[in-house]
């Protein structure tokens, strides 16, 4: 059975190393050339319209709902922390949201990453606030970090691929 796999990021070379783009990231680090049952997908519609791709990309390849997995930044998580949910709400996410409006349900599985510096909980000013906090690049030390972020990223995809075989 194929599994999609996807990673949310907008498409632009000036976005490429925003938090918003951690989807993207992971999908660039992952290693599944050879395998014919895992499809991988970067989106080349901007974030808030991910939705479309990813239902069209499901049908093309006869991929069950329950077989798509959504990588993406989560701004309540604290920085480097990856959590994997499955038929949770959105939680303010767009491109997460885009794909539950696209699919009609939110019964898939997301591997969410923390891009949240603080230690405090997020209490944004503003929706502008926010959009802004995710479109700017990772801080030099955060970058450092990414390499170990994106490989418990990919640890987690790892594992649920074999939890779905």
């Amino acid at each position: 059975m194929k599994t999609l796999i996807v990673g949310l990021g907008n498409p632009e070379k000036k976005y490429t190393k925003t938090r918003h783009n951690i989807g993207f990231r992971v999908i660039d680090s992952l290693d599944c050339a050879r395998d014919k049952d895992i499809i991988l997908l970067k989106p080349d519609t901007f974030m808030n319209n991910s939705g479309k791709a990813v239902q069209e990309r499901l049908a093309y390849y006869k991929i069950p709902i329950s077989n798509l997995i959504v990588i993406h930044d989560d701004i309540d998580l604290l920085f480097g922390d990856i959590r994997v949910s499955k038929n949770s709400s959105s939680a303010g996410h767009k491109g997460v949201q885009s794909i539950i409006d696209e699919l009609k349900t939110k019964d898939f599985t997301r591997v969410r990453i923390g891009i949240n510096p603080k230690s405090e909980a997020r209490n944004p000013k503003s929706e502008t606030d926010t959009t802004e906090f995710v479109l700017k690049n990772f801080s030099k030390d955060e970058e450092k970090q990414l390499k170990g972020i994106i490989k418990k990223a990919l640890d987690e995809v790892s594992a649920l691929l074999v939890s779905c075989s």
